[in-house]
């Protein structure tokens, strides 16, 4: 999409800053992939409140610089390149699109989140599997590669991972991806029973880790593991 003057705009304001769109996005409480999307993908596609204010205080600029007039709309493709992707590549019917992203997410000390929409390859699963066996629709589901031995003997690095992002709440106790401030994490995670404020445990299935708790608020929990698979 080409860049309208608001998103024109903050990436002036950012280099001026010093400063660039991933470590702002995390110095706003955000992804580290937050801003990229905003500004070369368009979502969200004007910024909210609270993101806009906490902006304006890291670049000491007013609120409404980052305020939108209008939403702004995408320009359409072209037929022709419509129809080049055609050429290029047809899904098979009866097959979901699943998307493989291009971080590895650790199991182990973290490794470093580059975007959770940066997908390096697209993976075909039957839809059957996906909507009756995985109960998932496919759309919310990301492949992801585990790094680290935090989870052994249950994932092994090199595992790929699937992660449904629509299950962010561990009730029923499982093993989810969380973003723990330094990168991906896979790690089984349930709720305190009759916490006030909630609290969440965050274990490793490898004993040489240790167990911690958090403050639900804490924990921003990137999706369920639903399935796994490795290389023998």
């Amino acid at each position: 999409m080409d860049l309208d003057p608001i998103r024109q705009r903050l990436l002036r304001l950012l280099q001026k800053k010093n400063t660039d769109l991933k470590n702002a996005s995390i110095a706003i409480g955000r992804n580290a992939a937050y801003l990229q999307q905003f500004v070369y993908r368009g979502t969200p596609k004007v910024l909210p409140d609270d993101v806009r204010q906490a902006l304006s205080k890291l670049l000491a600029i007013g609120e409404d610089q980052l305020r939108h007039s209008e939403v702004p709309t995408r320009r359409p493709r072209s037929d022709s390149g419509a129809r080049q992707d055609a050429r290029t590549y047809r899904p098979r019917r009866g097959f979901a699109e699943i998307h493989e992203i291009d971080v590895r997410a650790s199991a182990g000390p973290g490794a470093l989140n580059e975007g959770l929409e940066d997908a390096k390859e697209t993976w075909l699963f039957p839809e059957t599997v996906v909507r009756h066996e995985l109960r998932a629709q496919p759309e919310q589901l990301r492949m992801i590669t585990i790094d680290g031995d935090s989870m052994e003997p249950l994932l092994s690095s090199g595992d790929r991972i699937l992660v449904d992002t629509s299950q962010r709440i561990p009730v029923p106790p499982g093993i989810f991806v969380i973003w723990d401030g330094m990168g991906l994490v896979a790690k089984r995670t349930e709720h305190v029973p009759n916490s006030d404020p909630p609290r969440i445990v965050i274990k490793s299935s490898n004993s040489e880790y240790a167990t911690y708790e958090r403050d639900a608020d804490e924990v921003n929990i990137v999706g369920r593991v639903v399935w796994a698979a490795r290389r023998l």
